[in-house]
């Protein structure tokens, strides 16, 4: 991996091997039945559980996230006005989705299941139309239907279901195949006995499109929840799970083993574990393993191109372009890759993960972007700038271990830089 001297010589890399993305998100609501008319009643019950017999449908607040990927424009630092998603895609749903009964209002479900799959996926093929011709290109729509069911599909055809559960549990951070002093070393306080709320996701992955009504069934996936909460929930992990005594005991380990659990079983692709809101592993399938962490920062900034007319900036930023600035508290999450150490059961130390963050973050803490960084005096301060200037201050710190950043500016807009 190659060793930047300057961010003009990073910048120049990036673009042979950086994918940038940006997501704005939509909300709406509206009711469904999941039902097969081409299976039983129980049939129907075992893959989409007592929602089958919701006979006139039953509501869901969705969240929707767009996501578009391409070159940012050099000038205007954007990769696409983020506006224009919420106008073309919001007049979409409002037409077809929003406060509508799927099964009966919206013909692409007469004959098809509303499950939260097919929905994203008929958004993607309703939505990508309209920006044909756009630099900018749809290429995901990822769909919130519960804070514990989502999904998302792709535009090369893939579909993937997410299900989360929560539990918690006490335990030590340490590994029995170190000594005393090399895990005090490597996990510090977590050492002692302490607890965490833990969130788990489990995503199944289906490569295409599939003929079948669900990608997995109800009764299958609510057992193996079921069955991880019984052997997880409110016990002291180093002492009372049979299945993962003599092995450490970490946040990596331990998505390993929810993953594993389901293996064979379901068409598991991935276990994401969040052991608090700003920090979570996640394990493949294919052997990948993964640790992201967040953290927030507050600044100001002003959207405008100093080579464009005042009349132009108004009409590009709208008020974003306040010639007294506004700003966000933003939030970075930066996700690195590696080697899952089978002895350590670790793939970083936390600590130090934490702090190279931090000290990356720290000369843009209540700053105004524009005025008092060197970073944005020549450049507008486009989330999509701002991602691509934080990335070698994150992954020159971790050692060039990043492979995604995000940046949410808002709840509704988020910014992703991801190496390919």
């Amino acid at each position: 991996m190659p060793v930047f001297r300057s961010l003009r010589d990073h910048r120049q890399h990036v673009c042979s091997f950086m994918l940038l993305t940006v997501s704005k998100r939509v909300e709406f609501s509206a009711s469904r039945r999941l039902f097969s008319k081409k299976i039983s009643e129980t049939e129907n019950r075992r893959l989409f559980g007592d929602e089958s017999s919701a006979r006139y449908g039953t509501g869901r607040n969705y969240v929707a996230y767009f996501v578009f990927t391409g070159q940012p424009d050099a000038i205007t630092g954007m990769l696409i006005n983020i506006s224009e998603i919420k106008e073309r895609a919001g007049e979409i749903i409002h037409d077809r989705y929003d406060h509508h009964f799927l099964n009966e209002d919206n013909p692409a479900f007469r004959n098809n299941v509303p499950t939260a799959e097919n929905v994203c996926r008929q958004l993607l093929d309703d939505v990508a139309p309209l920006f044909n011709g756009n630099p900018a290109r749809l290429v995901a729509v990822h769909l919130r239907e519960t804070p514990e069911r989502s999904a998302t599909a792709y535009a090369e055809g893939a579909v993937e279901a997410n299900y989360w559960f929560d539990f918690s549990a006490a335990r030590r951070t340490i590994s029995p195949h170190l000594s005393a002093s090399e895990n005090e070393k490597l996990f510090g306080a977590s050492t002692g006995e302490h607890g965490h709320n833990y969130r788990a996701r489990l995503t199944l992955r289906a490569d295409s499109v599939r003929a079948e009504p669900a990608l997995g069934r109800q009764d299958e996936i609510s057992a193996l929840i079921q069955s991880l909460r019984g052997q997880l929930d409110h016990k002291n992990l180093n002492r009372d799970v049979d299945a993962i005594r003599g092995k450490p005991i970490t946040t990596e380990s331990l998505a390993c083993f929810i993953l594993q659990s389901g293996t064979g079983k379901l068409p598991m692709s991935r276990v994401r574990l969040h052991e608090r809101d700003d920090f979570f592993a996640e394990a493949w399938s294919d052997g990948g393993m993964f640790l992201g962490m967040r953290e927030a920062f507050s600044a100001a900034h002003r959207l405008h191109v100093r080579s464009f007319s005042e009349t132009q900036n108004a009409k590009l930023f709208g008020k974003c372009n306040n010639p007294r600035g506004h700003g966000h508290r933003y939030i970075a999450e930066t996700t690195i890759g590696g080697e899952y150490d089978e002895r350590s059961g670790a793939l970083a130390n936390f600590e130090e993960m934490r702090n190279a963050l931090g000290r990356a973050l720290a000369p843009w803490r209540d700053k105004h972007l524009d005025l008092e960084t060197e970073e944005f005096r020549d450049q507008p301060s486009t989330g999509e700038n701002i991602v691509r200037a934080l990335w070698p201050k994150i992954d020159n710190a971790l050692r060039q271990r990043l492979v995604r950043l995000r940046l949410w500016e808002t709840a509704n807009n988020r910014f992703t830089l991801r190496r390919t």
